[in-house]
């Protein structure tokens, strides 16, 4: 059989077991992609594994809060487990949001282990045509 050995690998795995699965009061990071599409700021957060009932979305100003807990299968008891790799606990992100979003209107769908937050632009600062008065008549300008 071939081995392909990876040191830090291992590093990583006793760092976890020495460290232990995230608490409500010291969560693990969980990882995230954010982008701008259009006028709207998405944010997808990676929680496989975890339901859609164990996630918890706040917002408070412009503060916004997510937190998932995955926890443990439950198992037969004649199963003896190999190796465990997957963590398990409880995770957690907070970002701070520009006052140029719009809280009010945050949108959150959870497809295939991948929570998606679509956060539309506010109105005010969306690109607007200020018209300004010369003389009698009146010129559109881009702003």
């Amino acid at each position: 059989m071939l081995m392909r050995t990876d040191p830090f690998r291992e590093l990583d795995r006793l760092a976890q077991q020495l460290m232990g699965p995230g608490t409500w009061s010291k969560p693990s990071a969980m990882p995230m992609d954010a982008y701008r599409e259009g006028y709207e700021y998405v944010v997808a957060f990676d929680l496989p594994g975890v339901t859609a009932e164990a996630i918890d979305i706040d917002v408070e100003r412009n503060m916004l809060t997510v937190k998932a807990e995955r926890r443990p299968v439950t198992r037969a008891d004649d199963v003896q487990m190999e190796l465990s790799e997957r963590p398990l606990g409880v995770f957690s992100r907070q970002i701070v949001l520009a006052d140029t979003l719009d809280t009010e209107h945050i949108q959150a769908d959870y497809d295939a282990g991948v929570l998606t937050l679509r956060i539309p632009i506010a109105e005010r600062a969306k690109p607007r045509k200020i018209s300004i008065g010369i003389g009698s008549g009146r010129r559109e300008i881009s702003g």
